[in-house]
């Protein structure tokens, strides 16, 4: 058993796949940092680590799920469906390939669902912080 974090940035064309041998919330906690620190390490902020990121509950209807239930599915059916991995290694290794591939091939998401017209239409799901 493992598990796959993917972590998309669809309208950068860009993602990241890293595999680990379990699901805790400090192996997501490793992940998030590699996400700030390597991934984006010049993003503009004033807060500590946890502010540089706007966790948003999961809507179970929204046009940005649907780009990362596509980007999870993409790598299922191109990297490890039917696929039998004798180590996690093998696995690490195939989702990095699939991943390094993908990135120099994307060509982005024309997504015009901003953040603020989710707010207006979603109101409900996205309530405006105030900080």
């Amino acid at each position: 058993m493992a598990n796959i974090f993917l972590f998309s940035c669809p309208l950068g064309c860009w993602r990241r796949v890293s595999v680990r041998e379990r699901k805790t919330k400090v192996d997501w906690a490793h992940e998030v940092k590699i996400l700030l620190e390597e991934d984006n390490p010049d993003a503009e902020v004033a807060r500590s680590l946890a502010g540089r990121l706007e966790i948003i509950p999961t809507p179970k209807h929204g046009s940005w799920l649907n780009i990362a239930e596509n980007e999870l599915s993409a790598l299922t059916i191109q990297c490890v469906r039917g696929v039998r991995f004798g180590t996690i290694e093998e696995l690490r290794k195939s989702v990095s390939v699939w991943s390094a591939a993908c990135n120099a091939n994307q060509k982005g998401v024309d997504w015009q669902f901003t953040p603020e017209k989710a707010r207006i239409k979603l109101k409900t799901l996205y309530p405006k912080i105030v900080m």
